[in-house]
């Protein structure tokens, strides 16, 4: 673990491997002569530091609204002003210095974009956390990253959580915004009436005695001094795996980001530009929501009506008051809010295109969301080490079936093979999915044998399995750790699921594998019917013949009426591996 005294702002302690590719190898890039119209491949990339970009937006467009939280509205010259306001209060009332770490342990409200830019114009570096991680998850995260201040919202669910973690001493302040100081008006007063009992105070006496209010910090009205930031500087410290594994700090660089955001908006067109309106329900902690809800719309003029958590009701509602254009969401919030029964009961037609990561999008999810918008959704790729995107399909060009599309502007995907990645396979072969771009990290943070097993010949090792295609189209068939060995031969859940997903009463499902006797692994479906259907698994068994291979077909077939996901709505394998695990014990 890091120490104070040995912190940095530089990504010199995350060191790439020196392992090299012995035979020599010439990129495969058939995408670059099939780019989609307007874009260019090889157009610069801008690394200017987020916080240059917002404040240049914020000059550009001061009286735009930047913010919409639930009928509360703030324009970007309001934003601006307290970005200021907080980075000097960082600075000069807490001694805040470049290289100091700010924990954000908060949900979407309007705290958060306002906190995150105020650390990283003043050099410090971001620490995201999930406000619904158990507390031995959030003492890891802060334990190895040590920070200097923890931010949180004095809702039940957070602040309870926060002052145990400062019981244990994580952070050397605690700094508190009051949540109904985001609502509207009415909400505020209706909230403190109704709602009181989902806050929380503070009952230790040690905590309190380092507890700083938020509005209080404003209230102090400080200019916060320039400080010089380089684009390899670290800007945010982001853990992955926190539910299947030990979490890793992926570091990623004020020019990582910076990248990717660019990138974004370069594939995007003009689908990021004033006027547009962009729906945040995907919690801003996520990589997915930071860069692509937060950070590309609002260093480009563009509003975002954002949700403190998902309800479908309530991401109806808001889409149909703000008249949203963009969505970025996993595949099954998008799946539930288009096959929604009450959804003829909003307008939705504003939403022209949506962006689905996180997982493999269905066929059935862009059908469905087409005919309930309108508008067209397309599948994107990515990592929290790649700041995240790597690739995406086409916005406004056909795009193929069960394709992730393309590599972004500047970013070179290769494919190695799966047991030995000093070599390359190839074109149309399968392979692990290798990457290399100005969005993808440097390094994990004081993890040498991690970075090591990482990067292979100065790519990143993404420990997907894939191929791309004669028209540079890149498709990915599964994760290396979920393919399943039946009988010596590879088995591919997403295979199965795509194959399940073709019935139209299968309305989610997800595949594990688990061991056999006979063939050492097998796959295990478990599903979830459409509402009213009475599907059985010898009609499903039927469909899948058209489909699978004897090898491919599952073991078993098991339904159920809800499907378990992880904190940002995926469905969760490892969810079902300890579920089948207790069934088959018990």
């Amino acid at each position: 673990m890091t120490s104070k005294s040995d912190k940095t702002t530089k990504s010199s302690k995350t060191n790439k491997s020196t392992k090299t590719n012995k035979t020599k190898h010439k990129p495969y890039q058939p995408w670059i002569d099939k780019y989609p119209e307007g874009i260019d491949f090889f157009a610069e990339i801008d690394t200017t530091p987020v916080p240059e970009r917002v404040d240049k937006a914020v000059k550009e467009h001061a009286t735009r609204v930047a913010m919409d939280f639930l009928g509360a509205e703030t324009t970007y010259a309001e934003m601006g002003d307290q970005i200021e306001r907080m980075a000097g209060a960082l600075q000069k009332e807490l001694g805040l210095k470049k290289g100091n770490r700010v924990a954000l342990l908060l949900p979407n409200t309007p705290f958060f974009p306002v906190i995150y830019y105020a650390a990283l114009k003043i050099g410090a570096t971001i620490v995201n956390c999930n406000p619904l991680y158990t507390h031995s998850e959030l003492m890891h995260i802060l334990k190895n990253s040590n920070p200097d201040i923890l931010v949180t919202t004095d809702l039940k669910l957070t602040l309870e959580k926060a002052e145990k973690l400062m019981q244990e001493g994580v952070a050397k302040k605690l700094l508190v915004s009051h949540f109904p100081n985001a609502l509207p008006g009415i909400k505020k007063v209706l909230f403190k009436i109704f709602k009181a009992k989902d806050l929380a105070k503070l009952s230790d006496e040690k905590v309190k005695a380092n507890y700083l209010d938020w509005q209080a910090l404003l209230d102090n009205n400080l200019q916060a001094d320039p400080v010089k930031i380089d684009k390899d500087d670290m800007a945010v410290l982001q853990f992955t795996g926190g539910t299947t594994g030990t979490p890793k700090a992926a570091v990623l660089t004020h020019g990582n980001i910076a990248a990717n955001l660019s990138q974004i908006d370069l594939w995007g067109v003009d689908l990021f530009r004033p006027g547009a309106t962009l729906a945040a329900v995907i919690p801003f902690f996520h990589i997915f929501a930071m860069t692509v809800c937060m950070n590309t719309p609002l260093t480009s003029g563009v509003k975002v009506a954002m949700l403190p958590r998902y309800e479908r009701k309530s991401l109806l509602e808001m889409i149909h008051r703000t008249k949203a254009t963009i969505l970025p969401a996993v595949p099954t919030l998008s799946h539930a809010l288009a096959t929604a029964p009450e959804r003829n009961k909003y307008d939705l037609s504003s939403l022209k295109i949506g962006i689905s990561g996180g997982a493999a999008l269905p066929n059935e999810t862009k059908q469905a969301f087409a005919k309930a918008t309108g508008g067209r959704i397309a599948e994107g790729y990515g990592l929290t080490e790649t700041s995240p995107v790597l690739c995406c399909a086409p916005l406004y060009a056909p795009n193929k079936d069960n394709s992730i599309g393309m590599p972004l502007p500047g970013t070179d995907i290769q494919f190695v093979d799966v047991e030995d990645p000093t070599k390359f396979v190839g074109p149309g072969e399968r392979g692990e999915l290798v990457a290399k771009g100005p969005q993808v990290m440097p390094g994990y943070l004081d993890n040498d044998d991690a970075n090591k097993e990482s990067f292979i010949d100065g790519y990143f090792r993404t420990g997907d399995v894939g191929y791309v295609d004669e028209d540079g189209h890149l498709y990915i068939v599964d994760r290396i750790k979920d393919i399943i060995i039946c009988s010596g031969f590879n088995v591919y859940p997403r295979a199965i699921e795509d194959a399940l997903y073709h019935h139209d009463e299968v309305d989610e499902c997800n595949v594990i594998g688990v061991e056999d006797e006979y063939r050492g692994e097998a796959p295990i479906a478990f599903v979830k019917r459409v509402e009213g259907s009475n599907l059985g698994e010898e009609e499903l068994r039927e469909h899948l013949k058209k489909y699978l291979s004897k090898i491919e077909m599952p073991r078993e077939i098991i339904f159920k009426s809800e499907l378990p996901k992880t904190l940002v709505g995926k469905l969760s394998k490892n969810d079902l591996r300890e579920e089948y695990a207790k069934l088959k014990k018990s």
